[in-house]
């Protein structure tokens, strides 16, 4: 008689080194003027790009910068937390103002947020999922499903550009 075994969950680093390395991805960003620390989507890859919100407590203006997909004219990210529990505060905010503004190697766009719903977000996770294979495993330590946000463009705003 074979015992099944549960597949291990894989490997996180801990909290701390997550946060420091996205302190870092952050300081290189803004010490090469965001001529470094942003990049394209390849083939098989994600790129990354600076997400700028509004505060749904402050009002302020918020940065991070995320991974993401294209997918026609839109952006498409994942609100993971570092796969950690709860959401991350762009997510909220995005939740709370959707209209924000994203910088990309090629320039900004002015987007609205919002979560992909029903064969939308299936057909957006598969995509995750041809990516990084063990996507599944780690959305699996969330207690709660992670959104997939989609970033279209806002219409009626032309794009700016810094004109690299």
């Amino acid at each position: 008689m074979s015992v099944e075994r549960q597949a291990k969950p894989p490997h996180l680093p801990p909290r701390w080194f997550i946060r420091l390395a996205w302190s870092v991805h952050r300081g290189v960003y803004r010490v090469f003027a965001g001529r470094v620390g942003l990049w394209r989507p390849r083939a098989n890859a994600w790129g990354t790009l600076r997400l700028t919100t509004t505060g749904r407590r402050t009002g302020r203006q918020h940065s991070v910068i995320i991974a993401y997909l294209e997918d026609g004219p839109n952006l498409v990210s994942l609100a993971m937390n570092g796969w950690g529990e709860g959401e991350p505060a762009w997510w909220l905010n995005l939740l709370a103002h959707p209209d924000s503004t994203v910088d990309l190697v090629d320039g900004r766009r002015l987007v609205r947020g919002r979560a992909a719903t029903a064969d939308e977000r299936m057909r957006l996770w598969a995509r995750w999922r041809e990516i990084d294979t063990k996507l599944d495993a780690y959305a699996a330590r969330r207690p709660s499903e992670t959104a997939v946000v989609v970033l279209e463009p806002r219409l009626g705003t032309p794009d700016t550009s810094r004109g690299n």
